[in-house]
């Protein structure tokens, strides 16, 4: 699976890495790429993880994806 997802509070290049490290971390993401003038970053993962999880990752390191 891939997604886009936005990200409203990217503001820079650290934010992004912060992002890449935590969902990195998750078992089944194959790669993260981000973009901080864009406000978004590029997960791709395969199951049995969820977009849902990944989305609560998001919100719990305090960049809840729209």
């Amino acid at each position: 699976m891939e997604k886009i997802f936005k990200i409203p509070k990217i503001s820079c290049g650290h934010c992004v890495n912060s992002i890449k490290n935590e969902l990195s971390e998750l078992a089944g993401v194959q790669s993260v790429k981000g973009n901080a003038e864009l406000k978004k970053i590029t997960v791709e993962w395969s199951a049995p993880l969820t977009e849902e999880e990944i989305r609560n990752v998001l919100e719990s390191i305090n960049y809840p994806a729209e």
